[in-house]
């Protein structure tokens, strides 16, 4: 048997289609996680979460690169134990990353690192944090939401930003409200961002790493909702 990262092919198909185009020197950046709040037993795990997998892609292989995360189970380990299914969570960050500036600043870095004794740092893994820092092109702002339904504060939604600007991202704890900038009128310019903030039940908020619609997260399967009216 093996992991099961897709859920729902249509949904991740139509979630691809839905990110931004690329420039010639941008990727997406893609990291599945294992989480041991979403396990229902106990857990090897010293930190809530632990980094299987990371990796860059164009819209063209993203979904063909998801699906070979599909391995044999138990090929997952930590601390010497299969990881279970349950958990998995696979993430991406919508934001485009620019890797013209990651080259950069894995240079600047892996200068300042070969200056001293060797610590035990992985170039790769340094390299791999510098295009996950590197934004790209900013096309949406990500507020979390934990915790609570949607219908709740979609009335503060409403009078904050015209919702037509908005994306409905339903997680296994609550939703991620993406807010696409080139679309916000006029009237909200001044105004959106402090609105939202002030909403309750607000995690994190920026240029964040998400949940992938139609893929895994713990017991659940992440899903665009429409707004509530």
């Amino acid at each position: 048997m093996n992991y099961k990262i897709i859920r729902d092919e249509q949904k991740l198909s139509d979630f691809i289609a839905w990110l931004p185009s690329l420039g010639q020197h941008e990727t997406f950046y893609v990291s599945l996680l294992a989480r041991g709040k979403y396990c229902s037993t106990s857990t090897p795990f010293q930190a809530d979460r632990q980094q299987l997998r990371s990796f860059t892609s164009s819209k063209e292989r993203l979904f063909d690169k998801i699906k070979q995360l599909e391995c044999e189970i138990g090929a997952y380990t930590n601390r010497g134990m299969a990881v279970p299914q349950e958990a998995l969570a696979l993430y991406i960050n919508p934001n485009p990353r620019d890797l013209e500036k990651a080259a950069k600043a894995t240079l600047i870095r892996m200068a300042e690192l070969i200056t001293k004794p060797y610590s035990g740092y992985n170039p790769h893994k340094e390299a791999m944090s510098e295009i996950q820092k590197s934004s790209g092109k900013k096309v949406y702002l990500d507020f979390d939401f934990d915790h609570v339904e949607v219908e709740t504060v979609f009335p503060d939604i409403e009078r904050s930003i015209n919702t037509d600007a908005t994306t409905i991202l339903k997680t296994h704890g609550g939703f991620h409200l993406l807010v696409e900038l080139s679309k916000i009128k006029k009237e909200f310019e001044k105004t959106w961002y402090n609105n939202i903030t002030r909403i309750p039940c607000i995690d994190v908020k920026g240029d964040n790493l998400i949940p992938v619609v139609g893929c895994t997260q713990g017991d659940f399967m992440p899903v665009f909702m429409e707004s509530p009216v």
